[in-house]
């Protein structure tokens, strides 16, 4: 039995900020008895988004988890938080536990810890989680007593640089795998736990898709790079392989969305439309690792929202995906939703759309209940060479044939993003990003007739991930990515005519160059993790608690003597033969395709004329993923309706009935 931490949290909760997010008892959340199971061992999974409440409620991935293991009447799943450093100082001076929000467990109760990995700046949060909740931080120190920590998420692709701190790792949809690792636990429970947590690994280990490291003996060579990845035990596999969910309309998740009681950064239902991407943009790892593209059908689409809003009472839906415009029914999606609420307080939404998938008809239906926000769009690089680097395919005139029939249409404010830092950039093409905002706002002020034109240009700093054609890339160092952002900023100001029309948001190079080193580093960066959080380093994904100086510091001491520094992990450009962290770990991706189109990148850099297509519409150009991984491309169109549903009027929020025939 676990028991609650509540009745010694509750009267500390008033002296922190948002006690709310700590308190649990969210709608559609839930608190099931301990040993719930009819028969045999009950598995319990804490599951963590190493971030505060109000990044990590609304993540999808954990939401989905959290409801597909809790319909078994086996499974206890209960959700747990990065706490803010106010509540981690009380909770350190009165012996309180990490604890879940559900029912208030201490986390150390639970059979297994899965975190969900968006971003590898959350990796000092699970170590203070860990510690936190009397786990030791290193995997090699847990004992039979403390629970199986797992890695999941976009980041759990290079899961290397966390080895020394995880017990194992998953790669890629984890709706199906998290079923069957319960299963797996809970056949070694009932056996009696024979072996400990040594055997349960070597159980996971077996499947060949769940990645144990310490099964995995790393070597280095005497200039310091990996000269081998091998298994050291008989039974476990060479390369681990990603999983793959097929059929996404099997799974009609989140069907009961959380409704937070504290503000979150989205406040939303939010429908996965499709899944997967091959447009084949070479900096974009999330594109890359989750191939083939497999849509969900136009009745599952309209049955979830319909669904979605009555549990919920949201009266915002958005349509996910990694390019919603692109669905082959994204038409008949926004006419039959649109329909539906008309006249309703519900909205919809398409945060992602691509400049050449953007319509006005499609824009039109998204607002047509009034709400008309600004449109973003993400041309990338800002001129038309970069972009053919990164096969971004999109032209100067593509974008502003789109922003013109948007400001056309009664729109005033346009949000442009792009990189800094990108492979093969010169200072000229980031200059290009200022004339290419300048020609938007001329092109608005034109056919509006009007001055109020805004256009906000947002620009990120490139970071090279595993599993694209640029894990090979250099990465720009710090001095020159600040360097170019203010040449930016200064052209962008300097023009009166255009200047105060012209927003800029911009982050300096030093967080991304944090996120370079852990997103293509080895098991030697660990050290650097580690000291990092020993000297504080909490929530690294927040400006005001991200510190440049201290990850600098703690990479100098950690790396002293092995031959290696920070600038190796980053601004080095890497070659063909070198073994990377990753390779043993299996995205379904030829590598010789991704070397290829990494030499395409450099080719087009230089003024080539090389365009990899789509093949959604195109034939097969053989990425690796379909035949490696036995899916397939799953599109329609299908030629399917909505279900007959209609709108009661602008009554309760989203209250629909059904029209019988």
């Amino acid at each position: 039995m676990s028991a609650s931490v509540f009745p010694r949290l509750e009267p500390l909760l008033s002296g922190v900020q948002k006690p709310i997010q700590y308190v649990g008892g969210e709608l559609n959340s839930t608190v099931k008895e301990w040993d719930c199971a009819p028969e045999g061992a009950t598995v319990h999974w804490a599951l963590m988004y190493p971030d505060a409440y109000e990044v990590g409620l609304p993540n999808q991935g954990v939401a989905i988890l959290y409801e597909v293991l809790n319909e078994r009447d086996w499974i206890v799943a209960e959700r747990t938080y990065s706490v803010w450093p106010d509540l981690e100082k009380v909770m350190r001076e009165h012996d309180i536990p990490q604890f879940t929000v559900d029912a208030h467990r201490p986390i150390r109760d639970f059979d297994i810890m899965g975190l969900s990995f968006s971003t590898e700046l959350g990796y000092t949060n699970m170590l203070n989680a860990l510690d936190l909740g009397g786990i030791p931080i290193h995997s090699a120190d847990r004992t039979d007593e403390d629970p199986i920590v797992l890695a999941g998420g976009h980041a759990a692709f290079n899961p290397e640089p966390i080895a020394d701190f995880i017990d194992a790792a998953v790669l890629g949809d984890g709706e199906e795998v998290v079923l069957k690792i319960s299963e797996i636990i809970k056949e070694w429970k009932d056996a009696g736990s024979p072996g400990g947590r040594d055997e349960l690994l070597m159980r996971f280990a077996a499947t060949g898709g769940i990645y144990v490291p310490k099964f995995y003996d790393v070597t280095y060579d005497e200039a310091g790079a990996i000269a081998s990845v091998a298994p050291n035990r008989p039974g476990v596999p060479e390369r681990v392989t990603k999983h793959t969910l097929m059929d996404l309309d099997q799974w009609p998740y989140p069907a009961k969305p959380l409704v937070p009681l504290a503000e979150t950064v989205h406040e939303r239902f939010s429908v996965e439309i499709f899944r997967g991407c091959t447009r084949g943009c070479r900096f974009c790892q999330a594109g890359m690792i989750t191939r083939p593209v497999r849509e969900r059908s136009i009745t599952t689409i309209g049955a979830m929202v319909e669904n979605g809003i009555r549990q919920s009472g949201f009266d915002e839906v958005g349509l996910l995906s990694l390019s919603s415009a692109d669905h082959t029914e994204i038409a008949e999606v926004a006419k039959g939703l649109a329909d539906r609420y008309e006249d309703s307080n519900v909205s919809l939404s398409l945060p992602s759309t691509r400049v050449d998938a953007f319509n006005i008809s499609l824009a039109n239906e998204f607002s047509r209940n009034g709400r008309r926000s600004g449109l973003t769009f993400a041309p990338e690089g800002g001129s038309e060479r970069m972009r053919k680097v990164i096969n971004k395919m999109v032209t100067e005139e593509d974008l502003i044939r789109t922003v013109a029939a948007a400001y056309s249409h009664g729109w005033r404010q346009v949000k442009l993003y792009f990189m800094c830092g990108l492979p093969e950039e010169t200072d000229e093409d980031v200059m290009q990003i200022a004339e290419l905002a300048k020609k938007v706002i001329q092109k608005g002020r034109e056919v509006t007739g009007h001055n109020d034109i805004r256009c906000t240009v947002s620009i990120g700093g490139f970071v090279p991930k595993p599993h694209t054609p640029f894990q090979w890339a250099p990465q720009l160092d710090v001095e020159t990515t600040d360097e170019r952002l203010r040449k930016l900023r200064d052209a962008v100001r300097a023009d009166r005519r255009f200047g105060r029309a012209i927003g800029f948001r911009y982050h300096d190079g030093k967080p991304g160059q944090v996120e370079g080193l852990l997103s293509r580093g080895d098991r030697r960066v660990g050290r650097i993790i580690e000291t990092v959080w020993r000297d504080g380093g909490r929530f690294d994904g927040w400006s005001e608690h991200f510190s440049y100086d201290r990850w600098v510091a703690s990479a100098a001491t950690a790396l002293e003597g092995t031959g290696v520094d920070l600038d190796w992990y980053t601004t080095r450009t890497r070659e063909y033969d070198e073994i990377l962290p990753w390779d043993h770990l299996d995205s379904g991706l030829d590598k010789d395709w991704m070397w290829a189109d990494w030499e395409d990148a450099l080719a087009a850099a230089n003024g080539e004329d090389i365009e990899v297509e789509d093949c959604r519409w195109t034939p097969c150009y053989d990425c690796g993923v379909c035949p490696e991984m036995g899916t397939e491309i799953q599109i329609g169109p299908t030629g399917q309706t909505l279900l007959p549903l209609s709108v009661v009027g602008a009554g309760q929020p989203g209250m629909v009935t059904q029209v019988v025939h």
